[in-house]
């Protein structure tokens, strides 16, 4: 068991999402940086969708009440094993009273916590990812608190044989303060001007303040929409569209002066000019991104998009092959 002294600034359950259920409404939620959750498990030997904790900026202070193998990755925020600093990307062994804390992260956003035999809450629509806004999975639905107890699985057979096994430094994410996100143009950018497609693609773009999970806005340029009456069913600003399917990663352009991309705990859907989707893969980066990061949005075909998955793949293949138990 995991018992929580100090909450930290936003922590919650997650694991890979929860899908099937967007055509109801429901958002996949999960790790918001997919990349980085999926090691920590792997380091492990544990299943990629085992539950873990996702930190925003501060990681609570916890008291392990068992003996286990654990592992931090994501978003480097100085740790602490019984106040002596702790690696990242490596599994470490924790003893029963031991007491992990956390400063606060001077790169990135999200820093996770794996355990070994994952965090055991219960499955809601298939997944223990906790979803906030509808107070929905994960622990009592919210982030945690100070004396939530939290339990864990049985610890894997052979897991103490990885304490001291890292991450080899190609399979690490960098933290930049300047992205290239990749982008699917489609879905309504016929509504956007030929400039304002211009604007989009060659201008830098930087994160606003008002950015979380649910989604991240973008200001830096001017996006001009066509000068066309919006349709039939539709609003009456040149940003609205007939209400469709947002699908995770839609970049929308709900007026010219800034963009939107929706990420895990998005809305399913609305009537907001779409000017395309960010591909799967570059979410982790978005979801890393701190206020003033810059990004430039590079289009793909989606030809193109399916072999960076692919490539992803395949990295994730060999590193399993790396860290296996």
């Amino acid at each position: 068991m995991l018992k929580i002294l100090e909450p930290g600034l936003h922590t919650t359950v997650q694991d890979m999402g929860r899908y099937g259920h967007y055509h109801l409404g429901m958002p996949p939620s999960g790790a918001a940086d997919k990349y980085s959750f999926m090691i920590g498990n792997l380091l492990l030997g544990n299943p990629i969708d085992y539950a873990g904790l996702e930190m925003t900026l501060l990681g609570p202070k916890i008291q392990f009440q068992k003996r286990t193998v654990f592992a931090l990755t994501g978003a480097p925020m100085e740790a602490f094993l019984n106040n002596k600093n702790v690696p990242y990307w490596e599994a470490i062994q924790a003893e029963e009273g031991d007491i992990l804390s956390f400063k606060f992260s001077k790169q990135g956003i999200k820093t996770y916590l794996c355990i070994s035999g994952g965090i055991q809450v219960p499955v809601v629509m298939g997944s223990r990812s906790t979803y906030i806004l509808s107070q929905l999975g994960g622990f009592a639905g919210r982030k945690l608190e100070a004396e939530d107890i939290l339990e864990a699985g049985e610890t894997l057979p052979g897991v103490f044989k990885q304490v001291g096994k890292q991450v080899p430094q190609d399979f690490l994410p960098l933290f930049k303060n300047s992205q290239e996100l990749r982008v699917v143009m489609g879905l309504s950018s016929y509504r956007i001007s030929d400039e304002g497609i211009k604007a989009f693609l060659n201008s830098e773009w930087t994160v606003s303040t008002e950015s979380n999970r649910v989604a991240y806005r973008y200001t830096g340029a001017t996006l001009a929409f066509k000068g066309v009456d919006p349709p039939f069913g539709a609003g009456n600003n040149s940003s609205n569209v007939v209400d469709i399917a947002y699908p995770i990663g839609a970049v929308m352009a709900p007026n010219q002066d800034e963009i939107i991309v929706l990420l895990n705990d998005a809305t399913s859907g609305g009537g907001f000019v779409t000017i395309g989707t960010v591909i799967s893969t570059d979410l982790d980066l978005i979801a890393q991104s701190r206020p003033q990061t810059k990004a430039k949005f590079i289009a793909l075909t989606v030809d193109q998009a399916m072999e960076v998955r692919r490539n992803q793949q395949k990295k994730m293949a060999a590193l399993t092959e790396i860290l296996k138990v």
